[in-house]
């Protein structure tokens, strides 16, 4: 006679599976990105990775919390794992990545705390950063920023999330760029993808067209050459998406989101 064998008995502590992110959600670099070491390909592909899950995290197609997979990277890249793990340093000192050892990398899932300390840099550098570029712009730099308006008001328009999110992030960056300082458009480039994940965890409202004009109200006091206007207006912008971030994540279920096949 056979028996039944027993099961055992659920474990409540058990963790749920991970949810591992798509290589295929990070876009493919171009041939080469600023500041690379065309001389060094190691170097070149660590930052290659590196540009690659920060345009990722940007346009939100990687989810806070998610598992990065080394070889699932290196093959997407065609590189080594050891590539991918210089990459994964690299982003863990920008905070956009986790490391937890024996277990991997991961999109980094920021405190409220850290969220709100994060918007507090933001307002002390673009504050300054206005005035001084309302000094200096020129005409053609005016007309650059105006061009990336109209592209951003087109995929608001067109509801493109991915590349409307990417645009706007962007705007504060190529701000950064107009002064011809490269440690600040890096320090710009790494909060405004900070600030990425951390609207995707906490923001209660996401109203691109509001973002989209006061951009333009922003733009319109730099050219008026009006600096206590145009600081005045991107403090404003800032503490309104700030003001929109909840206490708790938004979606508690995003750490562990899967995706469909």
């Amino acid at each position: 006679m056979s028996v039944a064998r027993k099961l055992p008995p659920p474990n409540p502590t058990r963790r749920a599976p991970l949810a591992k992110a798509d290589a295929d959600a990070i876009p493919m670099p171009p041939e080469a990105v600023d500041g690379a070491d065309a001389a060094n390909p190691s170097s070149t592909s660590t930052e290659h990775i590196v540009h690659a899950v920060t345009r990722a995290i940007v346009e939100h197609r990687l989810l806070p919390g998610e598992k990065l997979v080394e070889q699932k990277i290196a093959d997407r890249f065609g590189v080594s794992r050891t590539i991918v793990r210089q990459a994964f340093n690299r982003l863990s000192e920008l905070k956009l990545v986790r490391l937890e050892p024996a277990r991997g990398a991961f999109v980094a899932a920021p405190s409220i705390t850290e969220a709100r300390q994060v918007f507090a840099v933001r307002r002390m550098v673009e504050g300054q950063m206005l005035r001084e570029l309302v000094a200096v712009i020129t005409t053609a730099q005016l007309r650059g920023l105006k061009a990336h308006l109209r592209e951003e008001r087109d995929a608001v328009k067109r509801i493109d999330v991915q590349a409307r999110t990417q645009l706007l992030f962007d705007f504060h960056v190529e701000l950064a760029r107009v002064l011809g300082n490269q440690v600040l458009v890096d320090l710009m480039a790494e909060l405004v993808a900070r600030c990425s994940l951390i609207t995707l965890m906490y923001q209660s409202a996401d109203d691109a067209e509001t973002s989209h004009a006061e951009h333009i109200a922003i733009l319109k006091a730099i050219e008026a050459r009006d600096a206590d206007a145009a600081a005045a207006l991107v403090d404003e912008h800032l503490l309104t998406v700030e003001h929109q971030l909840t206490e708790r994540p938004r979606a508690p279920h995003i750490a562990h989101r899967t995706r469909s096949a």
